[in-house]
């Protein structure tokens, strides 16, 4: 049972991330109350690759 709740606040967790990051950093925007939190999800967001220009034609075409 424990195991149950710690996997739902994980989940939770992590869409409350992703809500967070579509809302404010995603489009330019501070995070109220938590700045240090869009500042983190920008910094990791320029981290990850991006897709060159052949290989989103790829996937499109697919």
């Amino acid at each position: 049972m424990l195991m149950i709740v710690f996997a739902m606040l994980v989940v939770l967790a992590m869409a409350g991330a992703v809500v967070a990051y579509v809302a404010f950093p995603h489009r330019g925007q501070a995070v109220p109350g938590a700045p240090w939190l869009g500042e983190a999800m920008f910094s990791a967001r320029r981290a990850l690759p991006d897709l060159d220009e052949d290989e989103q034609q790829l996937l499109q075409q697919h």
